[in-house]
């Protein structure tokens, strides 16, 4: 027999960005819990509202199953004393387990006999065994910020108001501090009857509904998304999806109705982001753009509760956006009066970090890394270091003082308004890109240049002061940074030899600031760190991990070479003399290891399975050597495949460990030599073949 069981823990406001996690961690402990007490079940659902965190559970049995199970206690030889009695080392394990002598058995068990018991525990009524769990459940919850209230030890997310607990229709009797469970929820707090008395599990949800709560997130997701979708349609206009303040919309209301609010039009003059942001990230309003992507004077936003009065709630939001906007048009109206490069002077009062100085020391350092990038990637010097010049000069401006995410982006518009070229507006931008996993890379090769310089001084900056990420602490975000340059590198397919940035960089940081690491210790860190982020890159591009493991085992300076060797390499191993080739090169890097050197005399290998191979070779060295001068990958992976039936002929034919030395090593050096040769291609000792 089963019954449904709810569970809603009733609180005070919880901030929208923990409920989603709460919610989730609801739903796993509890799924632990019943695992451990033996209880069954057919579904676990956690919902919620800033209210409320609530967990249902369908199909849980009435009672835990029995429990039989076979332990293993000490040996028979430490388990009894010479004279047959108990040890106690024995008594000890009986009284563990609840056992008597009489319940035990000696069995073999590898080199030796042990004892052994088979312990059975009759399961218990669900219900005597609930209220603890749930207690448990309860204490076991993890929250970024708890806190604690009255004069109470424990410790919630909010101060928790009222307890709902029920299987089936009888009440689950439990306590957590001084609030008892019973079978009474809350209503909206502005709305309905105020106590609502749940009749069972399934009718909680529909129950709460009626009183004006939507505690399924889903269900205000969808009533949301609805909603705000049809005003767009009213007013022929469109609201993109924003995932993250859709989620946070849905867990700071209960009861969801969206309006549509507006604002003057004289506000649209200035740059769109300036007017969405504090729309966005102070109101959680939804902008409303019309069919070609522009900003229009609208917004939505989704109230807590029932459509009334909504003329007065709309005038109200408009009221509060307007003085917001008002704001951002000062802000960008005085930030206008003064020419952005004055900006950066006034980088010398911002301090970047104590070990490497202020802001404008990074910024001189920035324009120097981004001159020698230009020149690497025979882009435009002077557009280039101009864009690094003026790269952090928002950072003083009003706006992004009131706005920080719009740091780079305010930077643009500035720039181009007062007559910078577009394109260092651009690269002012796209300096600060990626900013996140999956965010958007830099399109302009300005823009590639001066992010990779302003990432690379960070990384190589803060290895040579010794604070490189350890474990799951990662301060200065430099794993970030560090996967951004290789990902900006390969998509712009940039010539950029990282070995010699490193230096160039070390070099520069150390001409000015006492470092903590030498430029050899540094520069194989960073280097090494480098490699891991482009294992992670070419491995989430679809290359077999063995794959990159041979492409990368030499020198990795040049990222997009190490990318188009690795594909070329993918593409070989298509071949159908793939397989029997790599158990050829295994059986010759073998004998290989065996040899004092690579050198070996022609005269005396005259066998034709020897003079086979040596002309082999010869064409193969040829063809390999000038194809991979020419980074010509697929030339020199084909010429390796040339050599399959003269390895395997000479395999079968010829006896390499001969009695005769000088023809032993003659052998042995060209095999070492044939080795050497395609070890440089690629380490081929890396490849797993599948059998």
């Amino acid at each position: 027999m089963s019954k449904n069981l709810l569970f809603e823990i009733g609180v005070e406001e919880i901030p929208a960005r923990f409920m989603a996690k709460s919610i989730a961690d609801l739903e796993k402990g509890a799924a632990a819990m019943l695992r451990e007490a033996r209880l069954s079940y057919d579904k676990i659902r956690g919902l919620g509202t800033p209210r409320r965190l609530t967990l249902l559970i369908d199909g849980l049995a009435e009672r835990q199953e029995d429990l039989k199970e076979e332990v293993k206690g000490p040996s028979k030889k430490a388990a009894f004393d010479g004279d047959g009695n108990p040890t106690k080392a024995l008594e000890g394990f009986l009284r563990s387990k609840g056992l008597t002598v009489d319940d035990i058995t000696i069995r073999e068990q590898g080199n030796g006999e042990y004892v052994f018991a088979t312990k059975e525990e009759k399961g218990e009524e669900a219900m005597a065994v609930l209220p603890d769990l749930l207690v448990a459940l309860v204490d076991h919850l993890k929250f970024p910020k708890p806190m604690r209230w009255g004069d109470y030890d424990m410790r919630f997310v909010r101060p928790i108001r009222w307890l709902v607990a029920l299987l089936g229709q009888e009440i689950i009797p439990l306590r957590i501090v001084n609030v008892t469970s019973g079978n009474v929820s809350r209503s909206h707090r502005f709305y309905g009857s105020g106590d609502v008395v749940i009749e069972s599990p399934e009718t909680y949800v529909e129950q709460l509904r009626e009183n004006y709560v939507m505690v399924d997130p889903a269900e205000r997701r969808e009533v949301i998304w609805k909603q705000i979708q049809d005003l767009a349609a009213a007013h022929n206009a469109v609201v993109e999806e924003d995932e993250e303040l859709l989620e946070e919309v849905v867990f700071l209301l209960e009861y969801p109705t969206a309006l549509m609010g507006s604002f003057e039009e004289k506000y649209l003059r200035i740059p769109k982001e300036a007017v969405i942001t504090p729309m966005r990230e102070h109101q959680r309003y939804f902008p409303v753009l019309d069919h070609d992507g522009n900003l229009l004077p609208h917004f939505v936003t989704v109230r807590n509760g029932l459509p009334r009065n909504i003329e007065i709630v709309t005038a109200g939001n408009e009221k509060v956006l307007r003085a917001r906007l008002a704001d951002a048009e000062f802000f960008y109206d005085e930030d206008l009066k003064i020419a952005l490069a004055d900006n950066v002077e006034r980088l010398k009062d911002i301090v970047f970090h104590v070990t490497m100085g202020t802001v404008y020391e990074k910024v001189e350092r920035i324009v120097k890394i981004s001159g020698y990038l230009a020149d690497c990637c025979n882009a435009c010097r002077k557009e280039v270091e101009r864009g690094a010049y003026l790269a952090k000069a928002d950072l003083v401006s009003n706006m992004v003082y009131e706005f920080p995410e719009l740091q780079g982006i305010m930077g643009e518009y500035y720039a181009v308004a007062q007559g910078e070229p577009a394109v260092v507006g651009q690269s002012i931008r796209e300096s600060y890109l990626p900013r996140f996993a999956g965010d958007d890379l830099p399109e302009s090769i300005n823009g590639m240049l001066v992010s990779i310089a302003d990432k690379i001084d960070s990384v190589v900056g803060f290895f040579a002061m010794d604070m490189e990420p350890t474990g799951s602490q990662d301060p200065y975000a430099l794993r970030r940074q560090a996967m951004g340059i290789v990902q900006i590198i390969l998509q712009g397919n940039l010539p950029i030899n990282m070995g010699e940035l490193i230096d160039f960089v070390y070099e520069l940081i150390a001409s000015s600031y006492q470092t903590e690491k030498n430029q050899t210790a540094t520069r194989e860190r960073v280097y090494n760190f480098f490699g891991q982020r482009l294992e992670n890159v070419l491995s989430d591009s679809g290359l077999k991990y063995d794959t990159v493991n041979a492409v990368m085992s030499d020198a990795i300076d040049d990222f997009c070479l190490i990318r188009t060797k690795g594909e070329a390499l993918e593409e070989f191993r298509k071949n159908s003399n793939f397989a029997p080739l790599m158990a050829g090169f295994t059986r010759v890097n073998n004998l290989a290891k065996k040899a004092e050197s690579a050198a070996y005399d022609i005269a005396l290998l005259k066998e034709d399975a020897e003079t086979a191979l040596v002309a082999a070779y010869d064409r193969f060295q040829k063809s390999a050597d000038a194809a991979l001068a020419a980074n010509d990958f697929e030339t020199a992976f084909n010429a390796i495949a040339a050599m399959r039936e003269p390895i395997d002929g000479f395999l079968t034919d010829i006896m390499v460990m001969c009695d005769d030395e000088k023809l032993r090593n003659s052998r042995l050096g060209l095999l070492r030599a044939i080795a050497d040769s395609m070890l440089k291609i690629a380490d081929f000792r890396e490849i797993v073949v599948e059998k």
